[in-house]
């Protein structure tokens, strides 16, 4: 897991020596002082020796000086790295997610992928900066201070090797309960996420049904869950500090009694035994292991909170996508001719029930196919398969008597249009969504496919025409309006296949066949399926299918479907003949 996410760190790699270069350099420094500050003692203030006095407080004061110099220099590359890799982190996973089938989002929560890209990324980012500038420090400074202590007088060092042990199961124990606590925290952003992206996204819905209390309870109910957890896991880790009080005061005392009786028994000679000079320094390095003891325990905080957010981030860049480029892929699709073979298809593999069961279907390159049948009878299922949204779970999908699984990809999806039910628009112009089917298409071709969708008229309406911003999600236009603009969208890739799932269910039957006929007219070489609800919306098309369950049970045109096809026939009759569509 470390190791995958250290590929992230890329071009900050030398950001990632440096900082810790200079925290070592730092440390020294740190170390030195209070030698130099038992010299200056000692040997100067003792002994009366302002010469050496001088020349010693030069030194500390240079030492004190190339110590804040490392130290903001270590500080700066600290960040610099840390916050290169969390950007880079970021982008891998984002990156990652975009090349996702659609079967590895749904095993995603849309809340979850979010959480993943900000509170876990950012958790990781401060324990990899703490990494590499704390976590180097403190352990250095702990061996060195040890090791200087040792060197003035070994049985008091001693002290402090009493102390490291019970301090360090001490935290080891907090933090490694504090760490099950966290983990289950993050589970529970996920659902905070969830909800506060569902009610924005249905605010509308919400409002209309006077529902703001509901969400407000479920919102709260999360929310309290998460409080309860938090405030479990900082109880537990509120035992670092009076553990580390108890270290650095036992310490202390310990360091005090005995080394004021050493100095005592040797007058302060240091020749004899422990100078003044040296039982100051001594108290110095007590504080320098203890606050390194400190810090190391918040280092292995950090390092709890962030090990489920680097797991979960794990989780995503270990993902493989169900739908890759084949070897030697076909980059090029040759008409529009669709073939399902004995289809089988399965959300969940585990499944006993196939969402789409034993498909056979020909579609000639140029037809116009409605798709009709009751709601959960799979119509998006099946022609989500054909640009490999998802794949087969047995059997084949042909487009241009190739499997679409041989298929490059981006070839593939190139040469065929879809326009889901769910219409989505980003924030930009008119022509910045229109541009998604082509990058550089002219005004010219713009307004072309606008007339074709029966869009053009209404973008002129507006002050701003084609220019006109849209909000996010398309807000500020009707929904009507944004399934045009979909579908002109879709027309601008000038593809083989082009889908039309229930796409133009907002708009009225007037419009709905002036799009229809103009597809039919201005480009009769495309292959078109329409998904629809409204029988007059397939009724004028070559061939129809009908679907029940995941099965084909009727093929055929309107004329054939009406003699043999009973559900084709009751629908008919309840929509044309009942007056449903008046």
């Amino acid at each position: 897991m470390i190791k995958r996410l250290m590929k992230s760190i890329r071009e900050f790699r030398t950001a990632s020596i440096k900082a810790p270069v200079y925290v070592s350099l730092e440390v020294v420094m740190e170390v030195a002082i209070p030698l130099l500050m038992a010299q200056l003692i000692d040997q100067g203030i003792d002994a009366g020796n302002m010469p050496y006095i001088l020349k010693m407080g030069l030194v500390l004061f240079l030492s004190a000086v190339a110590s804040l110099i490392f130290g903001a220099l270590a500080g700066k590359y600290a960040a610099e790295a840390s916050a290169g890799f969390a950007k880079n982190l970021r982008l891998d996973m984002f990156e990652r997610v975009q090349g996702f089938s659609f079967s590895n989002i749904d095993r995603f929560s849309t809340g979850g992928l979010v959480t993943r890209l900000t509170t876990d990324v950012t958790n990781v980012q401060n324990a990899f900066q703490m990494v590499i500038r704390t976590a180097v420090r403190s352990p250095f400074m702990l061996v060195f201070s040890l090791a200087a202590a040792i060197g003035i007088d070994w049985q008091i060092a001693g002290i402090f090797l009493i102390f490291i042990p019970v301090l360090g199961l001490g935290l080891y124990l907090v933090a490694s309960h504090a760490h099950l606590v966290f983990e289950r925290v993050f589970r529970r952003y996920d659902r905070l996420n969830s909800v506060v992206q569902e009610n924005l996204r249905g605010i509308r819905v919400v409002k209309s049904f006077v529902r703001e209390d509901h969400e407000v309870d479920k919102f709260r109910a999360i929310s309290g869950e998460i409080y309860e957890d938090f405030s479990h896991a900082e109880k537990t880790l509120a035992f670092n500090m009076p553990l580390m009080q108890f270290s650095v005061y036992g310490c202390m005392l310990l360091v005090s009694w005995f080394g004021a009786r050493a100095v005592v028994a040797c007058g302060g000679d240091a020749a004899l035994g422990l100078s003044t000079g040296e039982l100051t320094s001594l108290f110095t390095y007590a504080l320098q292991i203890l606050s390194s003891l400190m810090m190391l325990s918040m280092v292995f905080v950090m390092i709890v909170i962030s090990r489920a957010s680097a797991r979960r981030i794990d989780e995503v860049l270990q993902e493989q996508s169900d739908i890759r480029n084949p070897e030697n892929p076909v980059k090029e699709v040759r008409d529009g001719s669709i073939t399902f073979k004995d289809v089988v298809f399965r959300y969940n593999q585990s499944a006993e029930k196939p969402v789409l069961d034993h498909v056979d279907l020909r579609i000639e390159s140029g037809q116009t196919v409605g798709i009709l049948g009751g709601t959960g009878s799979s119509k998006s299922s099946l022609v989500q398969l054909i640009p490999r949204l998802y794949d087969v779970s047995e059997g084949s999908v042909e487009v241009g008597g190739v499997d679409v699984r041989r298929y490059d990809l981006t070839a593939l999806r190139d040469a065929v249009a879809v326009v889901l039910q769910k219409n989505v628009l980003f924030s930009g112009s008119i022509k910045d969504n229109l541009r998604w089917g082509k990058e550089d298409a002219t005004d010219e071709e713009m307004q072309r496919v606008c007339v074709q969708a029966q869009a053009d008229g209404f973008i002129r309406s507006f002050p701003d025409g084609y220019d006109t911003h849209i909000e996010q999600g398309g807000s500020n236009v009707s929904g009507g309006q944004r399934q045009r603009l979909c579908i002109a969208r879709a027309l601008l890739k000038k593809p083989r296949v082009l889908i039309l799932d229930d796409s133009t269910s907002a708009v009225d039957t007037a419009t709905d066949a002036s799009i229809r006929r103009a597809l039919r007219e201005e480009i009769p070489n495309v292959t078109k399926l329409i998904i629809a609800q409204r029988i007059n919306s397939v009724m004028d098309a070559d061939r129809i299918i009908v679907l029940d369950e995941g099965r084909v049970i009727g093929f055929g045109t309107h004329e054939q479907l009406l003699k043999t096809n009973r559900i084709y026939r009751e629908v008919y009759e309840s929509q044309v003949k009942g007056g449903g569509e008046e």
